[in-house]
């Protein structure tokens, strides 16, 4: 067995040894919010003028997972308010994989204006850490009907630069000349809380967001959660959460950081799967420093990366080029771009992201 092989095995043996036996957060299962449903009759902006008073926001929701919190922390089944409301702005792009970011329309202009054409859907599978399979789908759908099925039956529409113009998707083809969709939509609906979240589980039955006039956006937990909207000013129910993450716009060292975070709340997060990858994206887009520090650090005497949380990495998303291993390395992430991890010395000083709980 090769040496690349066999470390690939024990990173993974380490990684399901710390989820059994760490008795912390799991990583399949850790959530960075927790939702909250208010039984009280209010307006959308009522309701998230409430949700900023005793929680963070309206609620806003990053997967199916997120969606079947929701709807089981409501013992409701009527319609009930969530933090998306469309701006009447600007039209932005948005990956279906909510954890990809968007770098510019032009570079993707060729993909965007073939996109309308497109009748094949390519899902993906995800694999080991960081490998995705794709699957052509040869059947003739819309966009939504590609998307749905992509979800259910593997993990989405591709999404990202390395999908759609990967070489992998070029073998599917094998020299076919053939149209199919990807996972790159826009729209002009926004979260409360500024979130590029790019999930959508719009009930197409009901809501057409061409000529749709009702800018607020609800859940209707009697169908399954699924979303319409409303007049912003009709009473309903409504959806708060509660963030798990703040930034800290101090540049400090990243052992200040840590003591910081130690001090005053739980620690310096942990990014331990896409979810809290994007949650942390979220955060690192208002950081008034190139990077923001998280809770990861190479220690020598292990010689391995290790979470403050005592995980091994299981998760990652190293820049090319961007991991040096040393005694005195942690990790920051990117502000800009793609929010990937870069290796920096310990006594620079940055933002950085502690998690409350």
């Amino acid at each position: 067995m090769h040496r690349s092989s066999v470390d690939d095995v024990i990173t993974q043996l380490l990684c399901i040894s710390f989820v059994c036996i760490s008795g912390q957060c799991c990583f399949f299962t850790c959530r960075l919010y927790e939702y909250h449903f208010i039984e009280e009759n209010k307006s959308w902006y009522e309701a998230q003028r409430y949700c900023r008073e005793k929680y963070t926001d309206l609620a806003k929701v990053f997967d199916m997972t997120d969606m079947s919190r929701l709807r089981n922390s409501a013992q409701n089944q009527g319609e009930a308010w969530i933090g998306l409301n469309n701006t009447g702005g600007n039209r932005m792009w948005h990956w279906s994989l909510n954890h990809i970011t968007v770098i510019s329309e032009k570079s993707f202009r060729r993909q965007i204006i073939e996109g309308c054409y497109r009748v094949f859907s390519v899902g993906f599978t995800g694999m080991k850490k960081d490998k995705k399979t794709l699957h052509l789908i040869e059947t003739f759908m819309n966009w939504t009907q590609a998307q749905s099925y992509c979800r259910y039956n593997h993990t989405d529409l591709a999404s990202g630069p390395d999908q759609v113009d990967g070489e992998e998707m070029k073998t599917l083809f094998n020299g076919r000349p053939m149209s199919v969709w990807m996972g790159l939509f826009r729209d002009s609906w926004r979260w409360s809380d500024g979130s590029d979240f790019s999930f959508r589980y719009w009930d197409m039955q009901l809501f057409n967001d061409e000529q749709n006039t009702k800018t607020c956006a609800m859940t209707l937990l009697n169908r399954s959660g699924k979303w319409s909207s409303d007049e912003c000013d009709k009473k309903k129910h409504f959806f708060c959460y509660d963030d798990k993450l703040i930034l800290i716009k101090e540049n400090k060292t990243w052992k200040d950081a840590l003591n910081y975070c130690e001090n005053n709340y739980k620690g310096l997060v942990s990014i331990t799967n896409p979810e809290v990858q994007g949650w942390v994206q979220e955060k690192a887009k208002g950081a008034d420093s190139p990077y923001v520090w998280i809770g990861l650090s190479y220690k020598c005497t292990l010689g391995l990366w290790l979470w403050v949380s005592d995980y091994v990495v299981c998760y990652d998303k190293w820049a090319t080029e961007g991991k040096t291993e040393g005694c005195d390395m942690s990790v920051g992430v990117d502000r800009g771009g793609q929010h990937e991890w870069f290796s920096r010395r310990n006594n620079e000083t940055y933002n950085f992201i502690c998690s409350k709980w």
